[in-house]
């Protein structure tokens, strides 16, 4: 799921390449979506590329390609992106193998029963939709009791590639310790002036803010201090296949 805005800017620009083969000018977007500035384009298209709709050319002024649209456009324009990250496996009786990339202590029959605790589901990290305001949970789901601490925790279904040298990948559900608070280099979820929630690296520069992808074909981004909020910390994640 997309804003609304960035559903605006990339379907502006997939049927422009349609239409004449050209991406639009920075001009032509801030036009078409009625900005005033053409900052906002730019986070939109930061945005777009993170979440894997959109990617451009490096060392090609305006050079810029659709890689999928949202599945109620259209099913995906080009395969996923995988990576030689192999974390430990953990078996559960789930019916499904599961990797588990978490603190673990637990091994032989303990593994047996450690899928023991139920967390809720709270949705998709690249959805845009701050997590402060989702009421209900879209289900739960099974983690090792050993994987968590004192406090509340909740999990997020990750899309996009800009955390893959972290090990994160597309399709990955994240499971995050609820809190306010985070150190220099912790992994968070991070919402964007009250409307665009990511996971992404915190780095705290002088005054400044800077989320960090682990993926080198994005930038990192820079905010001042009142436009982050950090909801939590990444404590595990888990896969299934």
């Amino acid at each position: 799921m997309l804003t609304r805005k960035q559903h605006e800017l990339l379907m502006f620009i997939h049927e422009r390449l349609k239409e004449t083969g050209i991406p639009p000018s920075f001009d032509e977007m801030k036009m078409a979506l009625d900005l005033k500035s053409k900052s906002g384009i730019h986070r939109l298209i930061v945005a777009l590329e993170e979440r894997g709709f959109l990617r451009r050319m490096p060392n090609r002024a305006r050079a810029m390609e659709i890689i999928k649209l949202p599945e109620s456009v259209s099913p995906s324009l080009a395969a996923p992106r995988s990576t030689g990250f192999s974390p430990s496996v953990i078996e559960g009786s789930l019916g499904k193998k599961r990797e588990t990339v978490a603190p673990a202590n637990d091994t032989g029959s303990e593994q047996e029963d450690a899928y023991s605790v139920t967390i809720p589901v709270m949705g998709r990290i690249a959805a845009g939709t701050p997590i402060s305001a989702i009421q209900t949970h879209s289900h739960t789901i099974p983690v090792p009791a050993d994987m968590l601490s004192s406090g509340e925790h909740f999990a997020l279904e990750v899309r996009g590639d800009s955390m893959i040298e972290a090990g994160i990948l597309d399709g990955d559900t994240v499971v995050i310790k609820k809190g306010s608070t985070a150190d220099t280099g912790d992994i968070v979820v991070a919402l964007i002036d009250d409307e665009e929630a990511t996971l992404k690296r915190l780095r705290r520069k002088g005054g400044s803010i800077a989320l960090e992808a682990a993926n080198p074909a994005y930038e990192t981004r820079i905010f001042g201090p009142d436009q982050v909020s950090v909801q939590g910390k990444l404590i595990g994640l888990l896969r299934t296949y």
